[in-house]
């Protein structure tokens, strides 16, 4: 039986792992995307990650293409209520406004809500903290959204300690829903941007974490050991950072850990992220059935006291430069 963790005080629950849907429209089309999400369903998957920005970046795209995926998937399968979609506003340019001003928001949710067809969303993400607009002004226009049944929880993306606390209390103190769930980044080679005031503020305050770059872009797969292997994949160019930094020392345990286990060094790697005090799950993608496979068995993987301190204790000495 697939194990339950809650998303904080929101009432939300997931596996330890939910699904990225960056690569959905991107380096994933249908029916591979279909074939995705309908395994991930029913290997006992329930969240599916996206953002509204997802994927502009990408040559002929304009923002939407993952959300219109995942339209066409929830209105292919007939069902909704057994997945929980989370998405996200503030880094797509469009009507109302910009980033998370009110206005912004209001265009961007029923946008967002045409593209996945649906008539609400389970968990609505700030994308990234706007400290040009307002934390009241924002917060009430997500108050509406709930308020209006269009979103249920809502959740913040890459926000401080500091930016945190202060919605939390502009909340409390003007009577508006709160951000009950956090989305920051989190892995065996990038650790500051969650550990500390971030992390002990969601733990004291009961606020999901579900941290994305588990995998570290794919660098913990085990697939990037030298210069020569960074044509492997779209985002092999970002990964000669990990290697200067020594992460092939973390790899090296990772592989232990996966021998001792039963395991991959993914899998090991997820699951040190879930093991994490406070964390509810990673988001992790897939652009394959056999990736997606590998991921699930993250779900069956249970570290030890003693390997997650040897994973901890190598993790500690890697010297990595800010991005």
């Amino acid at each position: 039986m697939v194990e339950m963790r809650n998303l904080g005080s929101s009432g939300l629950q997931t596996p330890k792992l939910v699904l990225g849907g960056n690569v959905f429209g991107f380096t994933v089309k249908s029916p591979e995307a279909f074939a995705i999400l309908d395994r991930f369903v029913a290997a006992g998957g329930m969240m599916i990650d996206t953002a509204d920005v997802y994927s502009a970046w990408a040559p002929g795209n304009r923002g939407g293409e993952s959300e219109t995926m995942l339209g066409e998937w929830l209105a292919r399968r007939g069902r909704r209520d057994d997945v929980l979609i989370a998405t996200k506003v503030g880094l797509l340019a469009g009507e109302g406004g910009e980033k998370l001003q009110a206005g912004r928001i209001a265009a961007a949710v029923e946008a967002s809500l045409r593209r996945l067809r649906t008539d609400y969303i389970d968990l609505y993400y700030a994308h990234r903290d706007d400290d040009k607009t307002p934390l009241d002004e924002t917060l009430g226009a997500f108050d509406r959204l709930v308020k209006a049944g269009k979103v249920r929880v809502i959740g913040a993306s890459n926000y401080s300690a500091e930016r945190l606390a202060q919605a939390l209390e502009v909340s409390r103190r003007e009577g508006l829903v709160r951000f009950e769930v956090l989305q920051p980044e989190l892995n065996l080679l990038v650790r500051d941007r969650f550990e500390g005031p971030l992390q002990q503020l969601c733990i004291r305050e009961n606020i999901g974490v579900l941290p994305y770059y588990g995998l570290a872009s794919g660098f913990l797969t085990g697939k990037y050991r030298s210069r020569d292997d960074l044509g492997k994949s779209v985002r092999g160019g970002g990964m000669s950072r990990y290697l200067e930094a020594g992460g092939l020392a973390v790899i090296d345990v990772l592989e232990q850990v996966a021998r001792e286990t039963g395991g991959t060094p993914a899998q090991v790697a997820l699951a040190w992220v879930a093991a994490q005090p406070g964390v509810a799950a990673p988001i992790a993608s897939a652009t394959s059935l056999g990736q997606l496979d590998e991921l699930l068995g993250s779900l069956e993987i249970s570290l030890s006291e003693e390997q997650l301190k040897r994973l901890d204790a190598v993790s500690r000495q890697i010297a990595l430069q800010p991005a």
